[in-house]
């Protein structure tokens, strides 16, 4: 299996405005938010399977994770999508990464992803992180066309990227970078 493709975005130029959709609220994480978390993460095939436990361990119990940059939309109250501001270490402003992007598939197709993105890359801006990266796959489409969309840039670690982000251009209708 191909390892993840990796992209990035150097500077906040041009981010839209964070406005969730009518009918829908952004907030950030709350005690007890864990359940939430990863049922929505869980509608995901790629990322894996969670459950409260492992979310305290893996994510809201590291010494990295911020309460103020994990992010959700939610519908009626109810969060339906998420985002997260992390880091590698605690405090690093040098780089961030957009982390484990999900929406619940019954709130797919509404910009609630691109809205807690949204919402990360403001809270990186604010902290003064100078660079934000992410991993994401070939096959999640709306999501490759979602960051691109919003000003990140495909990296080339490996010798087969080229191939395959060239294949994502002609599939989502974008030009070919160089």
């Amino acid at each position: 299996m191909p390892g993840q493709l990796r992209m990035e975005r150097t500077h906040y130029e041009g981010i839209a405005p964070i406005e969730p959709p009518p009918g829908h609220g952004l907030r950030t994480y709350e005690p007890g938010d864990e359940e939430h978390w990863a049922r929505i993460v869980n509608s995901v095939e790629s990322l894996g399977r969670w459950d409260v436990d492992s979310t305290r361990r893996d994510l809201t119990g590291k010494p990295q994770f911020d309460p103020k940059g994990l992010f959700f939309a939610t519908a009626d109250d109810v969060p339906v999508a998420t985002a997260c501001a992390w880091r590698d270490t605690p405090g690093d402003t040098a780089r961030g990464q957009l982390h484990m992007v999900a929406a619940d598939p019954a709130h797919r197709g509404k910009g609630l992803g691109a809205l807690v993105s949204r919402a990360v890359l403001r809270y990186f801006e604010a902290h003064g992180v100078r660079e934000v990266y992410l991993f994401t796959d070939d096959f999640r489409l709306p999501a490759v066309k979602t960051y691109l969309d919003m000003g990140f840039q495909p990296l080339y670690p490996e010798a087969d990227h080229h191939e395959r982000w060239r294949r994502l251009y002609d599939v989502l209708g974008y030009a070919p970078k160089p």
